[in-house]
């Protein structure tokens, strides 16, 4: 391995307010290549609505603000590249800023923009579309963004031309990676085990410190939070990787970070579908081969779809959303009685304005039988009916239950909601600085060609009981509104234990308050996981969501203590 090829690509940033300590991490590390992924498909609609409000916004600040501008000269220096979708909906005007910047400074670095996700010239020939999920209608009104996927070949065409920092709209989050790769290694669009190994190397290292020791189910291993290394990929040309970070810094890499981060936000393993290839992981190996140095191999490819995802966000009214701790005996009972009298009371001033009622209201209660907090919400299309909920739910503290005190904070937001869809890759041609850039992506993907891995084979059950923090490691995340939750067996032969234990009846009981959600497993024997899929587990999503967790970060957690019979 050490005499090939070595690209090394950092993760600088897994969102647009990430933190402002990785990029020096990586170009004291000296990496080629720093990916900054800012668009989560909330960003999507939140970027929308500075763009209404200002044609020339649209882009989240903290590239030039925090993560890139102040390094400009460093970056010129050292020759490292950049690679962000720090766009958002409006890559042209970041790019503008950025070239303006680097005139300023004297400095010879090339920005390269690329664009043509943006599908708000077309919203007229969507309006029969339906959530590729859950069915859901095209908005008809409201509409804050609405943006297909691209892919990484426009990306590896800008570098080929000598861009230095390579400005994106919406591409797959990978993409910022396996474009480089596509570019160093001189990938084909029919090389489809490497396409589908730099993809993955790319969705290991997208989410930052996730693949370093954050989140991570043994977090008493992990040690140096406060400095925690960001993700080094050191890639090679037959698309496999090893793990890694900076010398020096805090966090982990181990088999058990990798690969919760492997299964991150997944739902099929074996059809991983990106705009340049579908990436099969049931096979991939995992190998600590040294401290902090996980190498990974082993990701099979497949042609890509024959369609591009695409996501609208829209606004939906607006939310209020308040706190109430709630102390002291029956306390779960008084803050149940105390929800419904401020919703009520609530309803009473609507009408006394002649004013519609809620749309939605929801009361959370976490916390044991003498300690809650209370998390209320409303929804209403009037942002004054928000408003008023908000500023009447304090006088809780001497007109309803006692032991109430107030959590400061209490706050009204618009209420954004999405859905995915697929479209025609006609419908969203790259463009490299303006110029159509063409797409070599060779789509004609079927089902058939996946072969599927088996359920692992175990021993008859006897009566050994643990729980799954002791057989494994495990992760959680949500798309839309399905959770997916990746398991990793600490020892492979335990993997048909925890098989046989986490059915849909099991998870269902488990889990009572995620509803009636549909459980598929996916078995990866490779890394010796399980991927598990809840769809409608989570009403509403992300941005519609209720609850106290709406990214499903906590659903991994609850199973920790899930028991499993060996």
């Amino acid at each position: 391995m050490t005499d090939q090829k070595t690209v090394r690509i950092g993760g600088g940033a897994a969102f647009f307010i990430d933190s402002a300590m990785a990029v020096p991490q990586l170009l004291k590390a000296g990496v080629d290549y720093i990916l900054l992924d800012y668009l989560a498909e909330g960003a999507m609609g939140l970027l929308g609505r500075a763009r209404q409000a200002d044609p020339k916004a649209g882009f989240p600040s903290d590239f030039m603000d925090v993560h890139i501008g102040p390094f400009l000269a460093q970056i010129a220096q050292t020759g490292t590249k950049i690679m962000a979708n720090a766009g958002g909906v409006n890559p042209e005007s970041l790019a503008a800023q950025v070239r303006a910047r680097i005139a300023e400074l004297g400095l010879g670095l090339k920005v390269a923009c690329i664009s043509g996700d943006d599908l708000m010239g077309q919203l007229a020939d969507f309006s029969d579309v339906r959530d590729m999920f859950t069915g859901a209608t095209f908005p008809s009104s409201g509409i804050t963004s609405c943006n297909a996927y691209l892919g990484a070949f426009p990306i590896a065409a800008a570098l080929a031309a000598s861009a230095d920092i390579v400005i994106t709209g919406r591409v797959v989050d990978s993409a910022l990676a396996l474009g480089p790769l596509i570019h160093e290694f001189n990938w084909g669009a029919e090389d489809w085990d490497q396409l589908a190994g730099g993809t993955l190397a790319g969705h290991l290292i997208e989410c930052g410190p996730q693949a370093t020791g954050g989140t991570f189910t043994d977090w008493r291993e992990v040690q140096g939070w406060e400095n925690i290394g960001a993700p080094i990929a050191e890639c090679f040309a037959d698309g496999s990787c090893i793990v890694t970070k900076p010398e020096g810094t805090g966090g982990l890499v181990s088999r058990g970070t990798v690969a919760e981060q492997m299964l991150y936000e997944v739902s099929d393993p074996q059809a991983y579908f990106v705009p340049d290839v579908t990436c099969d992981m049931a096979h991939v190996t995992i190998e600590e081969i040294g401290p902090d140095r996980v190498r990974v191999s082993g990701a099979k490819g497949y042609p890509p779809p024959a369609t591009l995802k695409a996501c609208v966000t829209w606004d939906a009214g607006w939310r209020a959303t308040a706190y109430q701790p709630v102390i002291g005996p029956a306390a779960k009972e008084r803050a149940a009685k105390q929800a419904a009298a401020l919703f009520a009371r609530g309803s009473l001033m609507l009408r006394g304005r002649n004013m519609a009622d809620w749309s939605r209201t929801e009361a959370v209660i976490l916390g044991s039988e003498e300690e809650v907090i209370l998390k209320l919400v409303v929804e209403h299309t009037d942002m004054l009916a928000t408003q008023m909920f908000v500023r009447e739910q304090f006088a809780a503290i001497s007109a309803m239950s006692p032991g109430t005190s107030v959590a400061f904070g209490p706050n009204v937001a618009p209420m954004m909601r999405l859905i995915g869809f697929t479209v025609d890759r006609t419908r969203a041609v790259p463009l490299l600085n303006g110029t159509p850039c063409p797409d070599p992506a060779r789509p004609s993907f079927m089902p058939d060609m996946v072969t599927r891995a088996a359920a692992p084979a175990g021993a008859a059950v006897s009566t050994t009981q643990t729980t799954l923090e002791n057989l494994a490691f495990a992760r959680s995340g949500e798309k839309g509104e399905t959770i997916n939750v990746g398991i990793i067996a600490r020892q492979p032969q335990h993997l048909a234990a925890l098989r046989r234990a986490l059915t849909q009846e099991a998870l269902r009981k488990w889990l009572p308050d995620l509803g009636d959600f549909r459980v598929t497993v996916y078995d990866l024997p490779g890394p010796a996981a399980l991927n598990i899929v809840m769809d409608g587990a989570l009403p509403g999503g992300l941005n519609a969501s209720q609850r106290f967790d709406p990214a499903a970060k906590t659903i991994a957690q609850r199973l920790m203590r899930f028991p499993i019979t060996l």
